[in-house]
């Protein structure tokens, strides 16, 4: 368990941070500027709080009124940047033992044998790290965390520099590490389908202050959140199980709740279930099936809640198990004579979707 609750002010930056956290994977989100990397580096003491209390797994980290300040090193707190820092000089075998042979035994977690073979780092531990490639030596910055025999990992945007390639061949290593390594991790990452495929666990942060926390599909719907979530075109965040594949027409068929759902061709396997997104605005109404119409996904529902939010009117529409927000004009309301409880059909044209890996 993770309890945060500082106040600093850097210039014109200013956040408070008050939150605890108790997932072993939380996903840090928001925009640039929001706080993410202050965050980790307060919990890291690589950045000291105007005011505040830390406290890791009961430990006190940090207590400004007791004048409680553990240094870096007494955290046990691991860390891994986007530009990997590995010392060039040293091969990769050198880069993994560095502080490995500093730590007491009797703290060690891991062999440097076990996390060769869990980061599949054998090939390289000759080479230095000019002679790897982007994706590689994020896995030996990663391994040289994990031979720090660390109480909590901290990821700060470990993916970044890669391309989607790269993303792609480290991602499995970093979903091992989760299931495979019995230590809390704090992953920040403006890549949201990123951080899908660690955990749907998400912090997210905007101007130094949290907005929300808790399950992704969740957060994404609070009040505080919905500005974010239409910045990003994810008011609705869906999890939805692989029916069907029809890759000659580009489509997959996906089950949510009891209804079908066309969505773009998707690379899981039948029977997995995976993350789908698409905007409010994307989400049409209307008051009975309409024929002669290219829009594939038409699900019948019920009206819920309507609100206003700034100059837009968002309106629920409750299926069998799920709730979808659709973005209407205000003249739509009295056009269709809109209100709760009212029976309509939301319509979701299948290009409009977007899928983030396999829900968790």
């Amino acid at each position: 368990m993770i309890e945060l609750d500082y106040a600093l002010r850097r210039g014109e930056f200013a956040t408070r941070v008050n939150v605890t956290l108790d997932d072993r994977v939380t996903g840090v989100f928001g925009p640039s500027g929001a706080g993410k990397t202050t965050l980790l580096g307060t919990l890291a003491g690589l950045v000291k709080p105007d005011a505040g209390r830390l406290v890791l797994d009961g430990e006190c980290l940090l207590d400004t009124e007791r004048g409680i300040d553990l240094p870096l090193h007494k955290r046990r707190i691991g860390m891994v940047f986007q530009d990997s820092r590995l010392f060039p000089h040293l091969t990769v075998s050198r880069n993994l033992e560095y502080g490995y042979h500093r730590l007491p035994r009797e703290q060690r977690r891991f062999s440097l044998a076990q996390i060769v073979e869990l980061l599949e780092l054998g090939a390289l531990l000759r080479q230095k790290p000019h002679q790897l490639s982007g994706g590689q030596r994020q896995r030996v910055a990663l391994g040289r965390a994990l031979l720090s025999s660390p109480r909590l990992l901290l990821l700060d945007e470990p993916m970044a520099s890669l391309d989607v390639r790269l993303k792609m061949q480290i991602l499995p290593f970093m979903q091992r590490v989760r299931d495979e390594i019995d230590i809390p991790m704090l992953y920040v990452s403006h890549a949201i389908d990123e951080v899908l495929q660690l955990t749907s666990r998400m912090l997210v942060l905007e101007q130094g202050h949290v907005i929300g926390y808790g399950d992704f599909v969740n957060v994404m719907r609070d009040t505080q959140v919905l500005a974010l979530a239409r910045s990003l075109g994810m008011e609705n965040v869906l999890q939805v199980e692989l029916l069907s594949h029809h890759p000659a027409e580009g489509y997959s068929v996906a089950r949510l709740g009891v209804q079908s759902l066309f969505i773009p061709l998707s690379a899981g396997a039948v029977g997995d279930r995976i993350t789908i997104s698409t905007a409010a605005s994307n989400v049409a109404l209307a008051s009975e099936p309409v024929s002669g119409i290219s829009i594939q996904n038409q699900l019948p529902g019920t009206l819920g809640q309507m609100r206003q939010v700034d100059h837009r009117m968002l309106v629920d529409v409750v299926l069998d198990t799920h709730t979808l927000v659709a973005e209407v004009s205000a003249k739509a309301i009295p056009d269709l004579a809109l209100s709760p409880g009212m029976k309509v059909h939301a319509l979701i044209k299948t290009q409009a979707l977007h899928l983030y890996g396999q829900a968790l």
